[in-house]
């Protein structure tokens, strides 16, 4: 545990992070717009749904931070560039795909809210942002890739899963779909990259099984922690989950709603299955 993020190792095949559940917002962060505003780029209380987890012998980890101050599922050369004060001196990205989202302003850094609200009425200087780097952004890599490691040295494979929320409709800069309605479930793989198809058809079928809506792969196919560390020749199977934020919380107070109970049973109920499961002999 540091103050930037929380690691508990495992004893399982499975690992699990929640990268953009981080409520602690640093004193050094020096936005512009309203906190209420900014919170509802958060992931909230998705560390809460899977609480669990651990005690199952499960590999957690967590970030303290905002992904508005610093996004831990992005490379570190998805940089906005108009965000600073003088020349950013490291690589940036060039690939048009992979720079759409700093495009939308949903950077490393971001640049505004999911609605389009800018964070910053000033300029970052670029030692501030390679602060947040060495303080957030690698130590979180670390630990997902520690986590992997050791779960893949003990068992031969290992399921990552990658924990996310979303809200119920797409925002105006969230995505390059504004406006959709989201399925309850969101599972990405990028098409089949980042885990074996059957793994990820698995996932879909039993929270279909469960009664809930399930999309693969759009709109979120799954961003840095899962094309990282996917590699399902390897047996390293990572996937995205993202749930629609409809199902546990009010997305106007940020509160949680008694749908949290149903929906944590079900998230349960994956996890145990997948602790059952064997990559290799799908």
């Amino acid at each position: 545990m540091t103050p930037f993020l929380r690691y508990l190792p495992g004893t399982t095949p499975l690992v699990l992070d929640s990268p953009h559940s981080g409520t602690a917002y640093p004193d050094d962060f020096g936005h512009a717009c309203e906190l209420q505003t900014l919170r509802r780029a958060e992931d909230t209380h998705v560390e809460k749904l899977y609480d669990f987890a651990p005690a199952l012998g499960t590999s957690w980890v967590e970030a303290f931070f905002p992904r508005s101050y610093l996004d831990a599922n992005r490379d570190t050369t998805e940089i906005d560039v108009s965000l600073f004060d003088e020349a950013w001196p490291e690589a940036v990205a060039t690939d048009a795909k992979v720079m759409g989202k700093v495009r939308l302003g949903k950077g490393l850094v971001w640049r505004t809210t999911d609605d389009g609200v800018p964070i910053y009425q000033r300029k970052l200087s670029v030692a501030e942002v390679q602060a947040r780097i060495a303080r957030c952004w690698e130590p979180y890599h670390a630990a997902v890739a520690q986590a992997i490691d050791s779960a893949h040295q003990r068992h031969g494979y290992t399921i990552h899963l990658n924990c996310h929320s979303m809200p119920a409709v797409a925002s105006s800069h969230a995505t390059e779909f504004p406006g959709e309605v989201h399925a309850d479930f969101v599972i990405g793989n990028r098409d089949g990259s980042t885990s074996s198809g059957s793994l990820a058809r698995l996932v879909c079928a039993h929270l279909e099984s469960r009664g809930y809506s399930v999309s693969l792969n759009h709109p979120y196919k799954g961003v840095e922690l899962v094309r990282r560390y996917g590699e399902p020749l390897q047996q390293r199977h990572s996937i995205q989950v993202e749930i629609n934020r409809k199902l546990y919380m009010d997305e106007q107070t940020l509160e949680m709603h008694e749908g949290a109970v149903p929906l944590k049973a079900s998230l349960l109920s994956l996890v145990q299955l997948l602790l059952q499961t064997d990559p290799r002999k799908l």
